[in-house]
Parts: structure tokens; sequence; C-alpha cells
């Protein structure tokens, strides 16, 4: 069997030959002497060099007898030398041994399938002065059984394969690696030592303490009861603490000259140039700078500067444990010997950080009302180190559909994470940098905190200081994926979004929250038993890969289905197009729901169709985790065609949250509820009314000679100027500049003092044909390039005798269309007859439309490739 050498060796253990004892060759057990035929034929063998939880043992050869088999005799172990110690350290294990049950199968007194206290031994030592300390060796104490079941652990030994710190599947993969263990075991990121893995039997490690450490032993007698024992290997060693109890986790702040490379991490996680004898490295980070003497000064969700040849190492160990690095031997308690002198030096350098051990109670409350309010929490220390609460990750995980905890990880790298009001978290005594947040409506904090040994509450008062939500306004985010309801609900109360819409789906053969759509309830209403401030409402995201997507929204009663058509990488192999986005769309209204077209335009094929047709509420400009990209140019420059045609569709924002580096409401809808009490039923009326405007942080007020967005106004033939007035604040993303959008063209643009948090003003336009008008602003941070950080729904001025309608604009949307129906027609999988035909004539409707409109306006368009997929106003 091959060697175990699972770290470089502690030079705090002798190891003892047992070579002169040493009885039988670990191939020669039959089944039936072990009594297990699961171990029939197993070498039991342990041999050569090996160093097990960094202790070193010399054990037997392969070729000859290499364990002591002690069952009807005792056998006498005759040091050659005498030896002091405090604790000898055996490798071994116990033959089984079982209760007889009664007739009925029933064991009394039950004493477990291992029997609990069982004497299996004695080892005796034997002292040069002639005395013998006799110490009783029981089962499930200081030894277990060949064959370990779960739940039959020890309580004075460990397994001779020691725990390590795995990385996830994904983490994994994403370096190219390959995975060797299940999904789901990957999240745990703990596993035993693959130097181990090889050993077929149960094999115990037992540190047995000497209680006359003073005096030299001369030998040991090993005494059997009645059943078999294994002993393969002994070690000694001088140390005061058990040399198999690590301490509590801590971390060390390790910092290497130039030139020294820790090296890529192996399978197991561990890096080469990084080791640690008598415990285990749990984690290494690089070192985060987030510039804490000027932490004040910077803003939310600031990404933290990476720092170069800095780590932090974070590791459970026995206190006499030793750091290698680049294969350099470091104490982690004798730091001062290994500190570099000056920069030159090519010494690492290894620093405690102080370890996370003071518990306190953190609270935040809103000023005035002393209640607690949700929100998103940041701590980290002084070396950077994040500072969890005790129920969450000290690891986000940040891959996609992987995990669902109430967790952002921003930029991947900047840990936060959501809490009710209240938290138990660990702090380490000194400086912490604490980050809270709560949406666009009150002002992120950022604090430092002196923590002692004293220190048993934080309590943090949250302002509100714009009055958006006691205007009337509330926020939503269209498009969340996989939390499940209550933990949506959190994050939604922490990021400050009133609604969370929470969209089942299907992604090949996966389905998710299909078991949280019941088409009726909104979780955190007042009829759900909640508050009704913040709400779930699980919706579904419906989809085709070219197509496109539909979100359909707070419908009621059954699921609409299916969730997904026509093959990859949206559906099944081979299931068939049978429904469009408009039927979608127009089923959803029929339910009495609310449809969106996400992460507008993409995919850009049938959207043209269900707007033509008038089955769309909004178009949502999305973000996913980006927080400075802002609204997409893109998604406007479509969205503009429509509007310019006289399709009306509101601007909402979602971000499509599908792992922790996106934030709820990162991009969301404020929608205006005019009258009357808030309820997702008024939302959804705010919505379909265009009283809306999505945001990445700038709020706005908005009308046109009075009239908010979303509204409709009639002028004369003579058309007019007209007046247009803007308010807006922020307390997040400064504003640097509101723009007047008239039929998509910039028609008037305000520089805004990005050092001031609210402007307001008006603008005067010229309108002579039927217009819409939108506001638009920009933002940017600092250090960021500006963004498009928010935009209006537009208001919608009709001057008499003139129409809605931008001639090229139109020949592009009517373009798209005839690409639906070239794809239906061509590559798609078809559907059943009476499906298929149902999809063909949704889609000519919408052609039949628009073509006609195009006639009306006296624009007449060459044939185009639709006329060989029957051109349905051409047959």
């Amino acid at each position: 069997m091959p060697n175990i050498i699972d770290s470089v060796p502690s030079p705090e253990f002798t190891p003892v030959s047992l070579s002169n004892i040493y009885n039988i060759n670990g191939l020669e057990f039959s089944s039936e002497k072990l009594g297990d035929e699961r171990l029939a034929e197993k070498d039991l063998s342990l041999t050569g060099n090996n160093v097990i939880r960094g202790i070193p043992f010399h054990l037997g050869e392969e070729d000859k007898n290499n364990i002591v088999f002690i069952k009807d005799k005792e056998v006498k172990l005759e040091l050659k030398s005498p030896i002091k110690c405090k604790y000898l350290v055996f490798i071994h294990t116990a033959f089984p041994k079982r209760d007889n049950p009664d007739e009925d199968g029933i064991t009394s007194p039950s004493r477990g399938r291992i029997i609990l206290g069982d004497k299996a031994a004695d080892y005796q030592l034997l002292y040069e002065d002639g005395t013998v300390e006799s110490k009783p060796i029981r089962r499930r104490f200081a030894i277990g059984e060949l064959r370990k079941d779960w739940g039959d652990e020890c309580f004075e030994a460990v397994p001779l394969v020691k725990p390590i710190a795995v990385p996830t599947i994904s983490e994994r993969m994403s370096k190219g690696e390959k995975p060797d263990t299940l999904f789901g075991q990957s999240q745990t990121r703990v596993s035993a030592d693959p130097a181990g893995r090889s050993v077929p039997v149960g094999y115990w490690v037992y540190a047995m303490k000497n209680d006359k450490p003073e005096l030299p032993i001369n030998g040991i007698r090993f005494m059997p009861n009645d059943a078999g024992i294994l002993i393969v290997g002994l070690t000694a060693t001088a140390l005061e603490q058990n040399p198999l109890k690590w301490d509590r986790r801590k971390k060390v702040l390790l910092s290497l000259p130039d030139g020294v490379d820790l090296g890529q991490p192996d399978e197991s996680g561990r890096y080469e140039g990084l080791g640690i004898d008598l415990g285990q490295i749990i984690s290494v980070t690089p070192r985060l700078d987030y510039d804490n003497d000027h932490w004040w000064d910077g803003y939310n969700n600031k990404a933290p500067i990476v720092l170069e040849n800095e780590y932090v190492v974070e590791y459970t160990a026995h206190p006499a444990a030793r750091f290698t690095v680049a294969n350099r031997d470091m104490s982690s308690f004798v730091i001062d010997d290994y500190k570099r002198i000056d920069e030159d030096s090519d010494m690492p350098e290894l620093k405690p950080v102080e370890p996370a051990e003071q518990e306190v109670i953190l609270k935040v409350v809103e000023a005035g009302s002393k209640n607690k309010v949700a929100v998103k929490l940041h701590i980290h220390g002084e070396a950077g180190e994040y500072l969890p609460p005790a129920d969450l990750h000290r690891m986000p995980n940040p891959y996609w559909f992987e995990d669902y905890s109430p967790e952002f990880v921003a930029h991947g790298i900047h840990n936060c994470c959501y809490i009710d009001g209240e938290t138990r978290i660990k702090l380490p005594l000194g400086e912490v940098y604490i980050e809270v947040s709560k949406g666009f409506e009150i002002k992120p904090i950022r604090a430092v905190y002196k923590i002692t040994k004293e220190t048993k509450e934080i309590t943090i008062t949250v302002e509100h200081v714009l009055p958006w939500r006691e205007k009337g306004w509330v926020s939503a985010d269209t498009h969340v994926h996989f939390l499940s309801p209550q933990t949506a609900l959190l994050e939604g109360a922490g990021e400050g979004v009133n609604i969370v819409n929470l969209l089942a789906s299907q992604w090949g053969e996966l389905f998710t929250n299909v078991g949280d759509f019941d088409g009726k309830t909104t979780v955190g209403s007042k009829e759900a038993g909640g508050d009704g401030e913040y709400m779930v409402r699980v919706g579904t995201e419906n989809r085709q890969h070219v197509l496109g997507h539909i979100s359909l929204i707070g419908y009621n009663g059954r699921i609409i289905t299916p969730l997904t058509t026509g093959g990859p990488d949206e559906s099944a192999l081979g299931d068939e197009v049978e429904v469009t986005l408009s039927q979608w769309a127009q089923q959803c209204k029929d339910q009495n729901g609310v449809v969106i077209l996400p992460h507008f335009p993409n995919p850009r094929c049938e959207h043209a169709a269900s707007i033509v047709l008038g089955r769309i509420d909004g178009v949502e400009m999305t973000s996913w985790g980006n927080l400075y990209g802002g609204i997409d140019p893109y998604s406007l420059s479509d969205w503009y065609r429509y509007l310019n045609c006289g399709y009306f569709v509101a601007a909402v924002g979602g971000t499509d949250k599908m792992s922790s580096t996106t934030a709820v409401g990162t991009v969301r809808t404020y929608a205006h509820i005019k009258d009357g009490e808030f309820t997702y039923n008024a939302w959804k009326e705010a919505v379909r009314a265009g009283k809306t405007f999505a945001t990445y942080g700038p709020l706005m007020e908005f009308t046109v000679e009075g009239q908010n967005m979303g509204s409709k106004m009639e002028l004369s033939s003579s058309g007019g100027t007209i007046n247009a007035e803007w308010k807006l604040a922020t307390v997040t993303i400064p504003m640097t500049k509101v723009e007047l959008v008239v039929n998509g063209e910039t028609k008037e643009v305000v520089e805004l003092d990005s050092e001031k948090r609210e402007a307001s003003g008006s603008f005067s336009v010229k309108v002579d044909k039927s217009s819409w008008i939108a506001l638009r602003v920009r933002g940017a941070y600092s250090d960021k390039h500006e963004m498009i950080a928010a935009h209006s729904s537009p208001v919608m001025v009709e001057v008499e005798g003139t129409e809605f309608f931008a001639a090229a604009d139109a020949m592009t949307i009517l373009e798209q269309i005839e690409g639906a129906l070239a794809f239906i027609d061509t590559v798609a999988t078809k559907a059943q007859a009476e499906a298929y035909k149902k999809v063909r004539m949704t889609l000519t409707s919408a052609h039949r439309s628009l073509h006609n409109r195009m006639h009306n306006n006296g624009m007449f368009h060459e044939h185009t490739p639709m006329d060989k997929h029957e051109h349905p106003d051409h047959k």
C-alpha cells in the first residue's frame, strides 16, 4: 500500500519501531479471521515512512510482517533505548464485536452497534524504575473498529485520514481541472485527505497520555481482552497538549518577497508552496486593500484592490504547528524570528491576524421609529478579511445555480450578506469596517468600530432621506431566479426593493422554482400574513432560444406551459416550437398578469410581433452583476424604434439574478401608485399604465404639461410648445447630466453638479407632430465611466392629423417578424399540425398589422426573403 504523506513531518515527534514485534503481514487476514466478508482479500498493511496528521511514523516493510496482531496472548515491546514523553501516539484498530440481540431483534441494554466502552485491551507502560501503568483501551473511546459506519466516531481517537478543505467543482473546473466528486459534496468544501483514501479499513490514531513523563519508559505490554487488535505504528512526543487536538480557526497574513511563489493549488486545493504539519490550511485568499484609512470616503460596494504577494491564510492547527512557505520552515507562533528586516530579504513574513472571537449582536434600526430593518451588510477586519454572521458563509459561492443563501459577492471579491435587522457575529478585537445599505432612498453607511472585550452589541441607525416611497413610488425587480421565496423576501427588503418577481423556468431538462408557483400567493402581502411593504410573487420566464424570452408576472391560476420550447439551449432536446411569445403573452393577460420582455432586446426576434400585437406591458433594462454598466444604449435604441412607431411599452428594470454575483434590485423599476393602498395588484396596474422609470440609483419625478410618465395627451393640428418639469435625487450614484429625449433624439441637456444630491428644472420643447417625450439621466462614480443611470417611461403626445410612425424603424420591425416566420418555416422543430398553425397565424397576424400600417403611410417596400416562406400578404 502506498505511503501516506499528508504534510511535512513535525519535528516534535520521535517514531518508535515495532519491527521486533510485528507478527503478521497485512495480506494474510481471511474474512473469517476478520469477521467481515467485506474486508476479504484486503491488504491491511501500512508500510514505510509515513506522515499522518503531520506526525511521522516509521512502519513495517511491505514484504515482511508489518502488523502487530494481538488476540489470544500478550505481546511485549522492549525499547532499544528508554524514552521520556508526554504522549504515545498509536495507529491501531479493533476487530468487530457485537452484543447479541433478543429473538425479536432488540438488544437490551443497547450499547450501540460498536459496543460503547467495551475494553478491547490494556496497554501497559513499563517504566525503568520497575513500575507499571496500565491504560484501558475502550471501544469508541481510545479505539474504533476495522469498519466504521456513520455515527460510530471515537471520542478520544481520530481517523487515520485527516480532513481537508477542498474547492468546489466549479472552482476546479474554472481552472481547467477535472472534478473528482459530486457537485453537492463539493459545496461542503471539506473532504478526507486523498493521501489516505487507499486505506481499506478504519485505522485510528490515538494519543495516550503518559502520567509519569519524568520517568523513562523501557517497554510496552499489550494485553488483549476477547477480540483482536491490530497495531501498525507508534511515535512519541513531549508536547504538552494532545497532539491530535487542533485549536479554533485562525488566520495569518502572509507576505512574500519578490521571486517567491506559492505555486498552483493541487486537486485538494492545497498550494505546493504552502503547508502546515499539525493542522490544516482552510483557505488562501489574496489580501484585499480597502484603504481602511479612508474607509468613510468610499462609496457603497466599492471594489477593494487585490494586493500582489500578500495572502490571508486561514487554518486550524495544534499550537505547535509549523508552516512551510516556499520550502522554508515557518513557525506560526514564533513570528519574530521570521520577519523580514528589509525589502530585499528573501524570507516570507507571517503575521497573526486577530482572531474573530468576540461575540457581538449587531442591530440595524431606522431613525425615528427605531424599528429593526433588513439591510445589506459587509464587515471586514484590519487585514481586509471578510467577517460574516454566524449563520452565513465565510466563502460565499458566486457560481450559477449553486447557492441560494442571502449573500452578494460584488466584483467577485467584495462579500456581503443580508440580515433582517439583527444578527450574531464574531468579531476580532481592534477596528472593524462596516458597510450598511438599503436601496436607493436610505443613505448608505460606512463606519469604523473599535471592538473591545466589553463590546457586546452594536446598533447602527439608518436614515430614510429620499421621500419617494412617501410620494407613492414603490420599487421592484422584475426578474429574479433560483432563490426561495423567503430568501427573495429578505434580499428584497435588504435592498429596499418592495416587490421581487421570482420567476420559475426551465433550462434544458432542469426546472427551477416550479414548486414555489401556486398562481395566487404573494409572499409578504397582508393577505399572506406579512406587513405588505415587501412582497415576493412567483411568476414564470418562458423561453425559446431564437424567438426570445418573455416574463409572465403576477398571473393567477395554473402555471403557463410549456415553460420553454424548441430545443437547446433553453429547452430540452427534441422539444418542438409549439407556442410563440405572443401566445404566452396573451395567456398571461387572460390570467390577469403583466407581460415583460426581459433583458431587452435579446434574444432579438419575435418580441417585435408581440409588441405590434399590443401584448407587452414593459421592456426590461437588465444589469446582471454589472454595477457600473448602466442602462445599455443598445436596449434603448431598440425600444425607441417601437415608441417611434406608436407602440407604447413601459420602461422597467430587472436584474436577471441567477447567482450571488448579482444583487436584487441593482437596476430596478419604480412605479407610481397614484391612489389607495399599495398592493401587488396596484403595482401591476401602475406598470400597465407605464407610470414607471428604470434606475441604477437616481430617483426622478417627470411631468409633461403636468402629465406623469405613461400619460397620453393630445394637441391640435398646429402642435405647440410644451413644458416638461423634472426633479432628481440620489443617495448612491452621483448624477452628471439630465437629458430630454424626444422621438429618440436628445433635444436638451443639462450638466449637473455631481457633488449635489438633488436637482430640478424644466425644459420647453416645440412639438409639431406626434411625439413621445422621456427623461434620461446619466451619472458616474468618481473612479468609473459615465453611464445611463435612469430612464423614464415616455409621455405620448399625439398631434392631430399626424401618426406615430417612423418608416425606417417600421421596416426593421417588419423584417424582425419575417425572421421569426423564417425560423418557424425552416430550421425550427415543427409542432403538430394544429399547434403549428396557431404559431404561424400569430406571427402572420402581427406581420399583416404592421405591413398594412406601412402601406397606409405610403411606404411600399420590395419583397424580402419572406416570399420564400409564404409571405402572408403575397400568397
